[in-house]
């Protein structure tokens, strides 16, 4: 399984981390070219690839394969 995050559009809304219901995701200090901090996913072997994440995704940068 793999959890991928397009940093190019992803705005840093942060709204993946707070719907994980597993707390896969959490936001680090990795800026994108446009300036944002994008969360990254720490505990990927946690994910239960319900796609939550990338169901609310607003910016459709997620991917859950």
């Amino acid at each position: 399984m793999s959890i991928y995050i397009d940093e190019k559009i992803c705005k840093g809304c942060k709204l993946c981390v707070e719907i994980c219901p597993k707390k896969v995701y959490q936001v680090k200090e990795k800026v994108n070219d446009k300036g944002y901090l994008i969360p990254e996913a720490v505990n990927e072997e946690d994910c239960n690839k319900c796609k939550l994440c990338e169901l609310t995704c607003p910016d459709l940068a997620i991917f859950v394969e």
